[in-house]
C-alpha cells in the first residue's frame, strides 16, 4: 500500500514531549545537536496514535505532539518513512515540553 502524501514536504522542527518520565531525562542529557533519532509509530490498534522518539541505541526519549501523530502515525504505518535529528537540547531549567527540539525529515 502506498502512503498518502504527508502534509509537509520540507523538514520541520518540533519539541519532544514526555522527556521527564522514567529515566528519559538522563537519555536527553546524553544527546548532542546532529544526533540521529528513530521515530516509531504506535500500532494500528492504538486508540490514540502516538509517534515515539528513540535515541540511536533504542532508549525512549518521549513522543511527538498529538497534532503531529494524528497524521504521521497512519502515514508511517502505510509505508511512509521518517527520521529525526537533534536540533537543540536545552538545560533542565527550561520547561520539559521545550527541552528537546528535533528536526523531522519525511521521505517518499
Amino acid at each position: 500500500m502506498t502512503p498518502a502524501a504527508p502534509p509537509y514536504k520540507e523538514p520541520f522542527r518540533t519539541a519532544v514531549l514526555g522527556t521527564v518520565f522514567g529515566d528519559r531525562t538522563a537519555v536527553v542529557h546524553r544527546l548532542h545537536p546532529g544526533d540521529r533519532l528513530i521515530l516509531v509509530p504506535d500500532p494500528e490498534e492504538a486508540e490514540i496514535p502516538a509517534v515515539w522518539v528513540h535515541a540511536a541505541g533504542g532508549d525512549v526519549l518521549g513522543h511527538l505532539s498529538l497534532q503531529i501523530a494524528v497524521w504521521m502515525a497512519p502515514w508511517m504505518l502505510a509505508g511512509g518513512r521518517a527520521g529525526a535529528v537533534v536540533e537543540k537540547v536545552h538545560p533542565d531549567e527550561v520547561e520539559s515540553w521545550q527541552r528537546l527540539i528535533i528536526r523531522v525529515e519525511l521521505h517518499d
